[in-house]
């Protein structure tokens, strides 16, 4: 009997023509296609001009669990199970974590045959740093939860990568420039790799403005992160370096604050530096 397998495979954001050769290898052999949606799926394979010669059967947010333990019991027996999602990599907001799990407690062997994902392309084009990053996911739907997530990104210094729905994102744009502020960098990437691909780069006050008038596609948005605050008595004491080499305390509050992202304002520090000299 041969070792059966779990393989999880990304498939093209919007162009064909990005399909690896192992993920068109995969479609024509595996003995269980496992799709997020069977009709997309078919679709793909008929453009890679390729034909499932396995089962193919929905693998999607609600059968998710049910499932498993099939598919598990499949594997089990031999097969080679291929999990695909509609777009991208599975479990990037997708179905399959809870197989992956079930395989790997059984001692069954996981693969993946990398490929697009809308997280990392959208990082890739968004012009903000990538050297430090975070996904969140979907934004919350409702506002309430909404503007509690956004406020726990507040202090976030990674740039955040999310998901959104665009009936939603003109809503979650204001929400994010109320709690967020309006100067704060961001890229909204819609229809990534598709024919109608745009990537808008703004404020999010500019970006909130543009989406208010209607958004199609699919959207992800890549957020920058928070400047780091700059420790006030450090700041206090290099406005007390410079008054001891004569210069005003004005002028040198708007100096410091010039010369130190994440800054007060200069009254803040001109306060402060009073404070500290009673």
């Amino acid at each position: 009997m041969t070792e059966g397998r779990l393989l999880l495979a990304a498939t093209p954001l919007g162009q064909v023509g990005d399909a690896s050769a192992r993920l068109v290898e995969a479609l024509g052999t595996a003995d269980v296609v496992a799709a997020e949606d069977t009709r997309r799926v078919r679709t793909l394979a008929q453009s890679l001009d390729v034909r499932p010669t396995g089962r193919v059967v929905s693998f999607f947010d609600q059968n998710e669990s049910s499932r498993v333990p099939w598919l598990v019991e499949e594997i089990t027996g031999g097969a080679t199970v291929l999990v695909v999602s509609d777009a991208g990599m599975p479990l990037i907001s997708d179905p399959g974590y809870r197989l992956v799990v079930a395989c790997a407690d059984a001692g069954l062997t996981v693969s993946c045959l990398p490929g697009p994902s809308a997280v990392t392309t959208a990082l890739a084009v968004a012009g903000l740093p990538s050297d430090r990053f975070c996904f969140e996911g979907f934004a919350p739907r409702k506002q309430a939860a909404r503007v509690t997530w956004l406020k726990s990104l507040s202090g976030e210094e990674r740039t955040c990568v999310f998901f959104e729905s665009p009936r939603r994102l003109a809503e979650c744009l204001r929400d994010a420039v109320e709690v967020l502020g309006g100067d704060r960098r961001a890229v909204v990437c819609r229809e990534l790799t598709k024919t109608h691909e745009e990537v808008r780069r703004g404020s999010l006050l500019d970006l909130a403005d543009w989406a208010d008038d209607g958004v199609l596609g699919e959207i992800t948005v890549v957020l920058a992160g928070a400047v780091p605050r700059a420790d006030l008595d450090t700041l206090v004491a290099m406005v007390a370096a410079r008054v001891d080499d004569g210069m005003r305390v004005k002028d040198a509050c708007a100096e410091v604050v010039a010369t130190n992202p994440g800054a007060p304002s200069r009254r803040e520090l001109y306060d402060a530096v009073l404070r500290a000299r009673e």
